[in-house]
């Protein structure tokens, strides 16, 4: 190796700290140590290298074959000499360093040529069915190493629906980001057999931070390098939310793995951390009375439900639900879409209709709302549990977002609300269930009539898992 490629690799070197060197010399050394011809390891002066079988026999397990082999190819394209780099069917010292650089530490146009030769071996452009399946497989194997190392916090493929739907769901919303150079965004068939040239994925790259995040996930969990040190971002410590409430009720979410990464990454940073169920149709029954009961000053929380088409939809809501005719909220609020079509739909500033909680009043609708307006909301739970609408001619005024349920009225299947991060000091004090809680509509008296709620603090104990194992 030359002086000028020599200070290339020792720039990319640097950017690791000591210990992270250790951590990647002693992956290379493995990986090195099981690869190469009876003479390579006979001869001292034989640089060590890395197969695509040692690659494979060490990842054979944390990652499906074929992310195995995407890798691999990625490591392939690092070109130390200039020439094409492709003749070279071993992995060298200098082309794994510059590819881990590159990938874990690296902007869009670093990483732009490793992620080309990942979604296809071959130079040029690539069709958008290529970008297609590379997307799945990576989505999938994030989703894979992170079951295979216990990282799902509570989480996992039993207590949640099926990831495979979820895969290709925010595959297909990932890939909806695509725009073309003059600014078009082929969709359906036609972005399948559209070609797509490397600046144009660079721009994806650069506008979908989930390509990087998913990437970095891969190799520091399926290679198991660099996984445990300070250095890796919020974006990957809270990829996934810790999940608390869920754990031996024999409950099955109606959110998959990849949804809850999707939608985790719109809530507020302080509140990525933590997932905790608060009410689910199936276990605390079919009444809006207990969903009050449970929802009620518990600060933040995303709302899930489905309706009897399959339809899998909700909101999130910035602020504690509080039973009042007046709507409530803040501009954080959003309404999302599961299932068919996985989607988060943010406030347009047009109004401040966010969120809207009333029970047993005869002159304002009783229900819970988001967006929109009297009887005409983007999401609507009635009082009279089992009833809803989504309206939206063509659009819900307040988030953007269509008709999120198969109907426009439609019937409730299930429903889940889960708090996200730490709940509110008086949400988990022990006591006597308030009578507010048993009765939501003396509740609503109470605040129409100005008085204060003496026994607020006074509810239900919040039970958290012990743990957050698998």
């Amino acid at each position: 190796m030359g002086n000028a490629e020599s200070n290339v690799y020792q720039n990319h070197l640097s950017r690791f700290l000591p210990e992270e060197q250790c951590d990647i010399d002693g992956v290379f050394d493995t990986l090195s140590g099981s690869s190469g011809s009876a003479e390579a390891k006979n001869s001292k002066a034989s640089k060590k290298t890395v197969t695509l079988a040692a690659l494979q026999a060490y990842t054979r397990e944390p990652l499906p074959e074929q992310m195995t082999v995407r890798l691999y190819n990625g490591m392939k394209s690092i070109d130390l000499t200039g020439k094409s780099s492709g003749l070279n069917e071993q992995i060298a010292k200098e082309q794994f360093v510059i590819f881990m650089s590159n990938l874990l530490k690296g902007n869009a146009d670093e990483k732009i040529t490793i992620i080309m030769r990942m979604i296809s071996k071959t130079e040029g452009p690539v069709k958008g069915k290529q970008i297609q399946e590379f997307t799945e497989d990576l989505i999938m194997s994030v989703v894979h190493v992170l079951n295979y190392r216990k990282e799902l916090k509570g989480w996992n493929l039993e207590n949640t629906r099926d990831s495979a739907s979820g895969v290709k769901a925010l595959a297909s919303q990932l890939l909806s980001e695509l725009k073309l150079a003059d600014g078009t965004k082929p969709m359906g068939p036609q972005l399948v057999e559209t070609n797509f040239d490397q600046s144009v994925i660079e721009d994806w790259v650069y506008r979908v931070p989930q390509i990087s995040i998913f990437l970095s996930v891969i190799i520091r969990q399926g290679l198991h390098v660099l996984h445990s040190l300070t250095d890796q971002t919020k974006d990957v410590l809270n990829l996934v939310p810790g999940c608390k409430g869920i754990k031996g009720r024999g409950l099955v979410s109606l959110f998959d793995i990849p949804s809850i990464i999707y939608i985790n990454s719109y809530l507020p940073a302080e509140l990525q951390h933590k997932w905790q169920l608060l009410f689910s149709s199936r276990l605390h029954g079919e009444s809006f009375s207990q969903l009050c009961a449970h929802i009620v000053n518990k600060g933040p929380c995303i709302i899930i439900l489905k309706d009897l088409d399959g339809y899998i939809f909700g909101g999130f809501a910035s602020h504690s639900w509080e039973v009042k005719p007046q709507f409530q909220g803040d501009n954080r609020c959003f309404l999302f879409s599961v299932f068919p079509s996985l989607a988060v739909y943010t406030c347009t500033a047009y109004n401040d209709h966010y969120m809207y909680l009333n029970h047993g009043q005869q002159t304002m609708p009783n229900g819970l709302g988001m967006g929109g307006q009297h009887e005409y909301f983007g999401l609507w739970i009635d009082s009279d549990y089992g009833k809803g609408h989504s309206k939206a001619k063509p659009r819900c005024t307040t988030y953007n977002s269509p008709q999120l349920s198969a109907k426009e009225d439609f019937t409730l299947d299930a429903m889940e609300v889960w708090a996200v991060g730490d709940l509110p000091e008086s949400a988990g004090k022990k006591g006597k269930k308030s009578i507010l809680d048993a009765d939501p509509e003396a509740q609503a008296l109470l605040e129409m009539t100005g008085k204060s709620r003496q026994s607020e603090g006074l509810r239900e104990t919040i039970e958290e898992d012990d743990e957050d194992d698998n």
